[in-house]
């Protein structure tokens, strides 16, 4: 009986959770009421910085921005730490897909809460543009992770893995090199497309695996050979990153840390000599960016100037524009929230906060023609691009 009991609760709950994101799949909404935009981000735990950041870019491209397109737009918040997992990503959609006036989300961050996410925002006619998931997989490949209402305004693993490995190869002169990953997407997915290029060009791998929970990496350490001069380690938590570095240092090994993007954080990975990479540059030297720049700065005074906040400003003016043209397209009303979905790849953006133009691919809902950059850690622990 109680089997039968938690049976039918189950059945009743899915029933419920299946109603209302059809009812808020096919509701009409209204453009001159107010609108809501999603940022599901982690924005407490070992990422929190880069949800932070995301959120104050995504807050500052509203406030700038919606006004001027006859829009009436909130932001609503989204956490999800890295720490619980893909899953949190889709337990967050779900509580933002049953608010009919939410008609798109900035994100999510990570590409295990785009996996997570993306099937069930599909199905609520969501937009989802997310301005830091990089795996593959999410947008190309024949089993895409990703839905078709999925996009992402920076490039993926497919650049950013072979970026680094070729410089590893070109620039430092790699012969061997350690690869790690955490068991979970991003990491998994980045290494694997390094290690792809590594082989190819005649270098040495060697990979290790670990928890994403792990923060005594001393035994992982112990099993990098003296004569390794790379250990890559993709994190999205720059403070391991720098206790990694610190324990290779410790134990007398010579290999340089090179961390991908998520490890991009000048604050908590400042180990001299380290690399990373990432797929915005330093927007402070674009001539272009230094108005929203400084805008920025007068509504955050006391944070500072990173690499995730930027691509966040990107996707919220993507999103912004989308919705305009959708309610322009309905004269005032959307006939549903997919119509913002049908408006994203028709998004130009002239001059983008990271330079230059900003289009989507005709091939995929990836960004055309962008890169990933490189960057080495100095004695000051300032970040200088090399390449």
């Amino acid at each position: 009986m109680l089997a039968l009991a938690t049976m039918v609760a189950a059945a009743l709950a899915s029933t419920a959770g299946a109603g209302s994101s059809t009812v808020a799949r096919t509701q009409a909404v209204n453009c001159k009421g107010q609108l809501r935009i999603g940022i599901i981000t982690p924005l407490t735990g070992g990422a929190g910085f880069l949800g932070q950041e995301q959120l104050s870019w995504t807050r500052f491209a509203v406030a700038r921005l919606a006004k001027g397109l006859g829009l009436n737009v909130r932001v609503v918040l989204g956490d999800t730490p890295v720490e619980k997992g893909a899953g949190e990503g889709l337990v967050v959609a779900q509580k933002m897909i049953s608010d009919a006036r939410l008609v798109a989300v900035i994100g999510p961050a990570t590409s295990g809460a785009v996996a997570s996410a993306s099937k069930a925002l599909f199905a609520a006619g969501i937009a989802h543009i997310s301005p830091s998931a990089t795996r593959t997989s999410l947008t190309q490949g024949s089993t895409k992770e990703a839905t078709a209402a999925f996009f992402r305004v920076v490039p993926g693993d497919y650049i950013q893995g072979p970026t680094d490995a070729n410089y590893m190869v070109d620039k430092l002169n790699a012969k061997k090199v350690v690869l790690i990953d955490f068991q979970e997407p991003y990491s998994v997915g980045l290494a694997d497309a390094a290690e792809a290029v590594l082989k190819r060009r005649g270098v040495t791998t060697i990979r290790q695996s670990t928890s994403v929970n792990t923060t005594d990496f001393s035994s992982l350490v112990t099993r990098v050979p003296s004569d390794a001069e790379i250990v890559f380690f993709p994190t999205q938590q720059p403070a391991d990153a720098q206790t990694f570095g610190q324990q290779l240092l410790e134990q007398g090994k010579r290999a340089k840390v090179f961390g991908g993007d998520g490890a991009n954080n000048a604050q908590q990975f400042k180990l001299n000599g380290s690399y990373v990479s990432n797929f915005a540059p330093d927007i402070s030297g674009i001539a272009s960016s230094k108005a929203l720049i400084d805008g920025w700065k007068r509504a955050n005074p006391s944070a500072t100037l990173g690499s995730f906040g930027p691509p966040a400003y990107l996707a919220t003016q993507v999103a912004l524009n989308a919705i305009k043209r959708a309610c322009d397209a309905g004269k005032g009303t959307m006939k549903t929230r997919r119509d913002v979905v049908r408006q994203v790849k028709k998004v130009r953006v002239p001059i983008s906060i990271l330079g230059g133009a900003f289009r989507f691919s005709t091939k995929s809902n990836d960004p055309l023609n962008a890169r990933f950059y490189i960057f080495q850690i100095q004695s000051n622990g300032t970040y200088k691009l090399v390449g």
